[in-house]
């Protein structure tokens, strides 16, 4: 089966980091559609001041998709910031976790929040039940996100593609619900999303910058070209073999 060409993907392409750079960097490509952040790459990215880094990220990028996660493990705090994130920009996505530490659910706090106005990336879904639980929170209210971790489900070798495809059949049912492929590893996973029908991939920018890439290629030429390289690295590193007077002259 021949792989889809960058153009031919029906996917919308989302940078995951939070290094606002790169950011700005990925923003310049027009086949991004969007940026999500969460506290974990905001650590990574040496981010101190969460208000005054997310406004300027906002007024760098105007005009799409970025999600800013809440941090709070106290449910009415979680809807308290996310009632601060939501004013920092039209375009501005706020991710809520499925549970908070103590696995208290905020479907409730969700369903408040995004029939309020709130557009919500409801984050770190695992399983079936908290997609269905999920969509039912957010069916109706605002423009909203569900996001699936398929990559760390296949960390621990759990098949997410029922997940994925469950979320995106019951977001399909809806006006205002869009489904996240989260947690990408690897290219393929973008074809993967692509094929199941997924509405958002979101993945780091060194996996994002292999997608032009994408169908310039067959099998018979990267079998020869990976023989190439290992021959011009054998080459390069000086390796040399003694072999048997008779075989050598062979």
């Amino acid at each position: 089966m021949t792989a889809p060409t960058l153009a031919g993907l029906k996917v919308k392409l989302f940078t995951d980091g939070a290094d606002k750079a790169q950011i700005v960097e990925m923003a310049k490509q027009s086949w991004i559609a969007g940026f999500t952040t969460n506290p974990s790459l905001l650590k990574k990215a040496g981010v101190s001041d969460y208000a005054a880094y997310a406004r300027d990220l906002v007024a760098a990028v105007p005009d799409r998709h970025i999600s800013f996660e809440v941090f709070s493990d106290d449910i009415p705090e979680m809807v308290a910031q996310a009632r601060v994130i939501t004013a920092w920009g039209e375009n501005v996505y706020v991710k809520l976790p499925v549970t908070n530490t103590r696995g208290e659910p905020l479907f409730e706090a969700v369903r408040s929040l995004s029939h309020d106005g709130t557009k919500i990336n409801m984050t770190a879904i695992f399983t079936s039940e908290q997609v269905e639980k999920a969509v039912a929170a957010l069916d109706g209210g605002a423009p909203a996100c569900v996001s699936v971790f398929a990559g760390r489900l296949a960390d621990f070798g759990i098949d997410y593609r029922p997940i994925v495809q469950d979320a995106v059949a019951r977001a399909r049912k809806t006006r205002n619900i869009e489904i996240i492929w989260a947690s990408t590893r690897e290219v393929f996973n973008v074809i993967e999303a692509h094929d199941i029908g997924c509405h958002i991939i979101t993945a780091p920018a060194d996996v994002l910058k292999k997608l032009p890439s994408l169908g310039t290629k067959s099998g018979a030429e990267l079998s020869l070209g990976a023989v190439k390289s290992f021959r011009e690295d054998a080459i390069a590193a000086g390796l040399k073999l003694a072999l048997p007077a008779a075989r050598a002259a062979e």
